[in-house]
């Protein structure tokens, strides 16, 4: 007999509803869970590359999950009335549009102020280039916001401001952890990124700020290095062969 004073709930974070007869919904609900996919891939670029942007935009990200859910508590306001479904949790504001507000933020502003991709030597494919990234992280974000309406999670208002509170906070702290310590190494912000990256702790685990001597945070030069390595390697071992 099953026990009936045991509490069961399903696990939100990547327990999503949907119109099982219809193909959008189906794409919705699988798109709207693409934001978890983000924090892996957050892990594996900052042990990777031990870059202090992307460990910086990382722990970005993750604040405002905190500030998310302290929101949600304070403000305490319920999931949309007329959704046919029964949804456990608050609904202002939308954790995941605020996630990906967040996200596209923070990388609008790099790639405008910091980061610049290596040329093809055409500018008009280099302009080109940067448009479609841009405009594929702008419709990442809006298919992400967009599914939480259709799948009726939210309702308009909790969107909006989930993608305006994401964007917000992205604009403050890249401006602050980024944007003025470069602009003005001498300045609070500068000192506290150059104690970052010069402390002994730093230089152990190799932490680094490839856009500070790279236009392209040092992935053009990496693979030249590689590449100059790999065709020598490749010059040795058919001499070698021809002897």
């Amino acid at each position: 007999m099953a026990d009936v004073s045991r509490a069961y709930a399903s696990l939100d974070l990547t327990h999503v509803i949907y119109d099982a007869s219809s193909h959008l919904s189906l794409l919705l609900a699988l798109l709207t869970l693409s934001p978890i996919l983000l924090m892996p891939a957050y892990a594996v670029l900052a042990v990777q590359t031990r870059e202090l942007t992307i460990i910086n935009m990382w722990a970005g990200q993750l604040l405002s999950e905190v500030l998310n859910l302290v929101v949600k508590h304070i403000v305490k306001e319920e999931r949309p009335a007329d959704s046919e479904l029964r949804l456990n949790g608050y609904g202002f504001p939308s954790s995941h549009s605020q996630y990906m507000g967040f996200f596209a933020m923070f990388l609008y502003c790099h790639m405008f102020f910091r980061h610049r991709f290596a040329s093809t030597g055409y500018p008009i494919l280099d302009q080109l280039f940067r448009v479609v990234v841009y405009v594929g992280i702008t419709a990442w974000t809006g298919v992400v916001a967009y599914s939480r309406l259709h799948l009726q999670y939210h309702a308009h208002h909790q969107v909006y401001w989930g993608l305006g509170i994401g964007a917000a906070l992205a604009v403050v702290q890249y401006t602050f952890t980024e944007y003025l310590p470069v602009r003005f190494p001498n300045s609070i912000c500068g000192r506290a990124r150059t104690a970052v990256l010069a402390n002994p702790i730093s230089s152990w685990l190799g932490i680094r700020d490839g856009w500070a001597v790279y236009s392209d945070g040092g992935r053009d030069a990496e693979w030249r290095m590689w590449k100059e390595k790999w065709d020598a390697q490749r010059r040795a071992a058919s001499d070698k062969r021809q002897n």
